[in-house]
């Protein structure tokens, strides 16, 4: 056991919870470790959210060259290079991780190679690969130990029929088929990559309907699209044991009282993640865990003075900016800041990047409807809009949804190209309590996708110039 260190801040994990909470710590003054097991970026960057984009990247790219001669262009002899689509993407992941290391050293952040857990007041025990170990004493610890896929009991993943996200990522061939279990971002984005590059896709959701989570309209509209380009979706589906052959995996799914055997080449698992709350030293401390997540309060303090949790452990959504939002507010009331403030989730945006992308930021209509608010509702197409037609991306609609007694912003959802960047402009709007008095009276650039946010709000009051 070597000497102990000492700091102001420990970090346990360098996701993008972790290494966020590090960087702001050091710029505040706070001598700052950050101990991490794998690789800086956390699964976000190294296996989720970077990764996956630069995948459907290259899908996205394949696709517009089949209608290149929708634009003018003659382009011939276009293949698939599977090995180099992965190649690119693990490289863009190990650019940023790389990057992650030099923020931290610039920031003169502690970085220690290993696997942390709590091993008293103020002390975290650390085990290298090497298998030393060394024990690091901080007067705060932030656990950001993130979360991992979840298994389904008799369904786990094998590396070979049945995929996570992880094997899916990097198939070293193309499946011809594939059955993909769960309808949320991850297993919509994994989906879209694969039928984009013509592999035969079916999605099977428990649920009755796909991205649950998205306002109703969004989710028919995304599922007529997806059927459109050749998926078979599945909703209120319950699967049976499944059956391994040689090179293929049977699934039973029943649905709507009737059974069918689906025969696929690969199966892939989305169907949620649970916290990584295991072996960091929870025992003996005063730590609540609910449904394999920490319990914090508004601050991210867990029930053990000096310890805080953020991120995918401290539970949902389950997203990268919430973490990192988490983290500058948790260290910031550490450092004692005045004028913080607790994270409010509705203003938190969600993204999904399938073809039409997803987005929304908010209370659905029917959410809104059910916490007793009378609403204002507008809607505009993608058909509408100059821009999405020069783009040759006519399919899509942006959906608002206002208080009608005050003209409170309560959620704007959103389908079909880069919706994603559009949306924190909603995101903005909410934060600063925007009404659609002041959406209306602001002035959106000429010719933009942009455009149709203006036009939603407009709609919800009767007021659309162009549909």
């Amino acid at each position: 056991m070597s000497k102990q260190q000492q700091y102001d801040l420990a970090v346990l994990g360098g996701g993008p919870g972790g290494y966020v909470a590090a960087i702001r710590a050091s710029q505040l003054g706070l001598k700052t470790v950050v101990i991490e097991r794998e690789h800086l970026g956390g699964i976000c960057l190294n296996w989720g959210c970077i990764p996956t984009k630069a995948l459907l990247r290259s899908a996205e790219i394949y696709h517009l060259i089949q209608h290149a001669d929708d634009f003018g262009l003659s382009v011939g002899n276009v293949s698939i290079d599977l090995k180099k689509i992965v190649k690119r993407s693990r490289a863009v992941s190990s650019q940023l991780s790389a990057g992650i290391g030099h923020l931290l050293k610039k920031n003169k952040v502690t970085v220690i190679e290993g696997h942390g857990k709590l091993a008293g007041a103020g002390t975290i025990s650390v085990e290298g690969k090497d298998k030393k170990t060394q024990t690091v004493s901080a007067k705060n610890i932030i656990l950001a130990t993130g979360a991992r896929a979840r298994a389904l009991e008799g369904k786990e993943p094998d590396g070979k029929f049945i995929w996570s996200y992880r094997e899916a990522m990097v198939p070293e061939d193309m499946p011809k088929s594939l059955l993909v279990v769960g309808s949320g971002a991850i297993g919509i984005e994994f989906a879209s990559f694969y039928r984009t590059l013509g592999v035969d896709v079916t999605v099977v959701e428990v649920m009755d309907r796909i991205l649950p989570v998205e306002d109703e309209e969004i989710s028919a509209f995304a599922k007529k699209q997806f059927e459109k380009q050749g998926m078979k979706i599945i909703t209120g589906a319950q699967l049976g044991d499944f059956k391994k052959g040689k090179d293929s995996v049977t699934v039973p799914v029943e649905s709507g009282g009737k059974t069918q055997d689906i025969t696929v080449d690969r199966v892939i698992m989305a169907v949620g993640i649970v916290g990584n709350v295991e072996n960091i030293g929870l025992e003996n401390t005063k730590i609540k865990v609910d449904r394999t997540h920490v319990v914090v309060d508004k601050w991210l303090q867990t029930g053990e003075k000096g310890v805080y949790a953020i991120g995918d452990l401290a539970g949902p959504p389950w997203l990268a900016h919430k973490a990192s939002h988490e983290a500058i507010i948790c260290v910031e009331k550490i450092a004692g800041l005045k004028n913080v403030h607790p994270l409010d989730t509705s203003g938190i945006p969600g993204c999904t990047y399938c073809m039409p992308q997803v987005a929304s930021v908010g209370m659905t209509e029917a959410q809104a409807i059910e916490k007793g608010h009378k609403v204002k509702v507008g809607r505009f197409p993608f058909m509408g809009n100059g821009k999405a037609i020069a783009l040759g991306e006519p399919e899509g609609m942006v959906k608002t949804v206002f208080d009608e007694k005050t003209g409170e912003l309560l959620g704007a959802h959103m389908i079909g190209a880069e919706v994603t960047e559009l949306i924190q402009g909603f995101g903005v709007a909410k934060t600063l309590e925007t009404t659609e008095e002041d959406l209306m009276h602001t002035v959106f650039p000429h010719p933009t996708l942009s455009e149709m946010m203006h036009e939603s709000v407009l709609d919800a009051y009767g007021r659309a110039i162009h549909f």
